[in-house]
């Protein structure tokens, strides 16, 4: 019987938990080191009592980059044996964190199973299932139906919630006055938008912020801070509406603080990548060195279908700038739902971005990974090549499907490989090219 609540109530109380001490591990830190930034707020490690085969991974100061994985049906897919196709995905290119976006109809059989089944960590947005769950329309749900359904995924061991607290009546005025381009993208934004509006009332979560905390405090479920007033293209970046909702999302972090309830604060978004560096430095200062999560942002608005791309490039820009955790962006993003082999392509990316920013960070043990490569390149060991690549097959498929002449080399450069000829110079043979 543990004599604490949450990863971080134990760490202001100096002690190191069995998730801290994994976390600790995992990373190569020292447990205390690990158990400070815990206490400070500055590393959350989501980990719902009740997810009892959780894998944990901290995010924030001082670790790896972590990616995320959305999925789920909506109402014009509602295939769960194709969704649990792409958790088993996830879960075996090594994705840290799994979010639910399901939309439609009873989705908690499902979100049950995706927890008894997997080692990373459970994320969920309650405003999307509210509809469904509740069956009621979005005017006539409550704020003690919204809290229902809070609780709900709480009890069902959920690791870490989107709540979209920021958008009170203040950020909505500031909207207003804006004259946005793209006005909310937020789908979660957009719904609390409405309903406030319809019902002419303040927006629940943010009303009832400390009901909703103690029940997030009751299972150690950690509170992501949706961007409801994200932008949605370049030129609403970094605009009143965006940076005053972070003013707000700062506020409400050390709220959440004073409660022992973990928090990561969510970003942009769309945004050009000469803003990217100082947005992540401007989020980190009102919002008081929270682990930031950040969706891509995407640099461009025009290549729908290359989003994987536009994402992983300020993916990569806003980790080595500051942000923790990065939400992964599938071709199919703005387009449909993504299937299996979009996924694939978002997680890659993903990863590749995380990775790259690592290095950039100087994360301990980053450059361990690309070191291992280089030495099996040197030797020409395709095999061991294949092993290491972030995708091995499809890196063994491209090698494969048009075989060289010289079992050594590759199709590009044949047997004037750069590094065969260098291995054979300085190995005292000869090269030659016409036998």
């Amino acid at each position: 019987m543990r004599n604490y609540h949450t990863q971080m109530e134990a760490a202001k109380k100096g002690m190191i938990t069995p998730e801290m001490a994994s976390v600790a591990q995992r990373e190569g830190i020292a447990p205390k080191l690990l158990q400070e930034r815990v206490a400070k707020g500055t590393v959350a490690i989501p980990a719902n009592i009740r997810h009892t085969c959780l894998e944990p991974n901290g995010i924030g100061e001082g670790l790896r980059t972590k990616i995320n994985v959305n999925l789920g049906i909506s109402g014009d897919c509602k295939d769960y044996e194709a969704e649990m196709k792409k958790v088993d995905l996830a879960i075996r290119f090594g994705a840290e964190s799994i979010m639910d976006l399901s939309n439609y109809g009873k989705t908690n059989p499902f979100r049950q199973e995706l927890i008894h089944r997997s080692p990373a960590m459970i994320g969920t947005v309650p405003i999307y299932d509210a509809v469904g769950y509740l069956e009621k329309d979005l005017r006539d749900i409550t704020a003690e139906d919204f809290l229902r359904v809070v609780r709900a995924h709480a009890e069902e061991g959920v690791d870490f919630m989107t709540i979209h607290a920021g958008i009170n009546r203040r950020a909505v005025e500031a909207f207003r006055r804006t004259g946005r381009k793209m006005n909310i993208v937020s789908r979660g934004g957009s719904l609390l938008f409405a309903w406030m509006e319809m019902n002419n009332r303040e927006n629940p979560f943010y009303e009832h912020y400390d009901e909703l905390l103690d029940i997030l405090r009751e299972y150690d479920v950690t509170i992501s801070l949706g961007d409801s007033l994200r932008p949605g293209c370049l030129a609403d970046s970094t605009d009143a509406s965006q940076v005053g909702e972070l003013v707000e999302l700062g506020y409400l972090t050390e709220r959440a603080w004073q409660k022992e309830v973990q928090v990561l604060v969510e970003g942009p978004g769309h945004m050009a990548m000469n803003e990217i560096a100082a947005n992540m430095v401007l989020q980190k200062r009102l919002c008081h060195n929270a682990p930031f999560y950040v969706l891509g942002p995407l640099v461009t608005d025009i290549a729908p279908g290359y989003d994987h791309i536009t994402s992983a490039i300020g993916g990569a820009i806003a980790a080595a700038a500051g942000a923790d955790f990065l939400c992964y962006v599938t071709p199919a993003e703005h387009l449909r739902l993504p299937d299996l082999s979009d996924v694939k392509e978002g997680i890659i990316a993903s990863k590749i971005a995380a990775h790259a920013a690592d290095i950039a960070k100087g994360v301990p043990g980053a450059t361990d990974w690309d070191n291992k490569m280089a030495d099996a390149r040197k030797k020409l060991d395709w095999e061991e090549m294949f092993r290491i690549a972030i995708d091995g097959e499809k890196a063994r498929d491209y090698f494969e499907s048009t075989p060289p002449e010289d079992p050594g080399t590759c199709t590009m450069c044949g047997k004037m490989c750069a590094v065969r000829t260098t291995n054979r110079i300085l190995e005292g043979k000869s090269v030659e090219l016409f036998l």
